[in-house]
């Protein structure tokens, strides 16, 4: 119980630092939004739970995978911002953009042998 409340809080504190640097700085809040540190964060915790190297190697490469169909919502939001759309829908047509993508992508992967 302890262990999960440590990583939670941890885990926390990262995007809240993340938000924090972003309201003062906007170049330095996304460069620390785009370290994989949550990525990192999750190998630790996988390795610490299980201390199994294939299943931290197939986590690892299904992130990669993953990561490509994120990419175009950091396109998306910010065009529509710029074009007078509110926050909120915007946000939302990037994140229905992303979960379109992540099912093309897990699509397209099984069909050239990429295991997800």
């Amino acid at each position: 119980m302890l262990y999960g409340v440590i990583k939670a809080l941890l885990s926390g504190l990262l995007v809240g630092l993340v938000s924090e640097t972003a309201r003062r700085n906007a170049a330095l809040g996304a460069l620390f939004a785009s370290l994989p540190l949550v990525s990192v964060l999750g190998m630790i915790w996988l390795w610490r739970d299980t201390r199994d190297s294939a299943r931290l190697a197939d986590h690892a490469q299904a992130t990669f995978w993953y990561v490509l169909p994120s990419l175009p919502m950091f396109l998306l939001i910010p065009a529509l911002l710029r074009r007078g759309v509110g926050f909120w829908p915007a946000l939302l047509a990037g994140c229905a953009l992303t979960v379109v993508l992540y099912g093309v992508t897990v699509a397209v992967a099984a069909r050239v042998g990429v295991r997800l």
